[in-house]
């Protein structure tokens, strides 16, 4: 079954570029397009998507806003990926707090917006390792450290969540700390199960707020 895609962008010819990509892929179904967020969710009350594509700075409803309310919606939504002009910036980080699966910089290349789709269908997220680093190093000082409450993870976890929000992979993670990526992949699945977490970009979001990153 095609991956069905819906693009949101004010800007006609990006927009209208990015559909013709996602058009041309044999595993994927361009199913609407919207020029703002107001409009997205106007459209995506009526069409069923995988994944959306959704910029990030827009009128009338920006795609925070536009992420916010269309994942709040009851029933199994789309997954969001939202897209910037600016590398390090507060609206894209905003946008994960609300739920979406991960964000890509506009000028990415073709075939990495595409591998994106395939990866948040798949469950994944879709925030590089250096782009993680850069972003959550320019934001972390605007996030509230929460109080440490108690948590479930194990001390092993801890430390798997702490390379976790550093940006680091999990072949990174197992070579830092010996252990088979297999066994990486584990503790992470453990983490989230435990934390009530979506997925990866969840997990760095927890782990900045609750103090766990270094900051």
């Amino acid at each position: 079954m095609s991956i069905r895609v819906f693009v949101v962008d004010d800007q006609d010819l990006v927009r209208t570029g990015t559909v013709m990509v996602i058009a041309a892929q044999q595993d994927m179904t361009v199913v609407g397009e919207a020029r703002d967020g107001a409009d997205a969710l106007e459209k995506l009350a009526a069409v069923t998507a995988d994944v959306v594509l959704m910029d990030v700075r827009m009128p009338r409803v920006d795609g925070v806003a536009a992420t916010r309310r269309l994942l709040a919606r009851p029933g199994d939504g789309p997954r969001v990926i939202v897209l910037t002009t600016f590398d390090l910036d507060e609206y894209a980080f905003a946008a994960l707090r609300a739920g979406a699966s991960g964000f890509l910089l506009k000028d990415a290349p073709a075939e990495e917006i595409l591998a994106a789709v395939r990866s948040v269908h798949r469950g994944d997220s879709v925030i590089a390792p250096s782009t993680t680093r850069r972003l959550l190093d320019h934001v972390a000082p605007l996030l509230p450290v929460r109080d440490r409450e108690p948590d479930p993870l194990t001390e092993r976890e801890r430390e798997v969540l702490r390379h976790i929000a550093r940006g680091a992979t999990n072949a990174e993670i197992a070579a830092a700390l010996f252990l088979s990526e297999g066994t990486i992949k584990t503790h992470v699945g453990r983490i989230l199960a435990k934390l009530g977490l979506r997925d990866r970009v969840q997990a760095v979001i927890w782990a900045y707020e609750h103090g766990l990153a270094g900051r």
